[in-house]
């Protein structure tokens, strides 16, 4: 897998939907960055969305890179301990 890096922009009104969409982009990139600037707050189903894209990535060794995550959602990946398999930018 090459170095292509590619930036997902995420709306927080269908945050879970943009999550699932972006699986299909793991196979194009060796590393997916994910705009969180738009999300103040993800739902259970957004979360769930973010663990299988994660676990995914994992599968595929493609880095996900999620820049600029509100502090309360910070918290909510740290609370579900998904922190630790994604990096962060601001």
């Amino acid at each position: 897998m090459g170095e292509v890096s590619m930036l997902l922009k995420i709306a927080e009104q269908q945050a879970a939907a943009d999550l699932q969409a972006a699986e299909e982009k793991l196979n194009e990139a060796g590393e997916l960055a994910i705009d969180f600037s738009q999300v103040r707050r993800l739902d259970a189903k957004g979360v769930q969305a973010l663990v299988e894209l994660a676990r995914k990535a994992d599968e595929k060794a493609v880095k996900l890179v999620l820049h600029g995550v509100d502090v309360d959602v910070y918290k909510v990946l740290k609370l579900v301990k998904i922190d630790s398999r994604l990096s962060f930018a601001a």
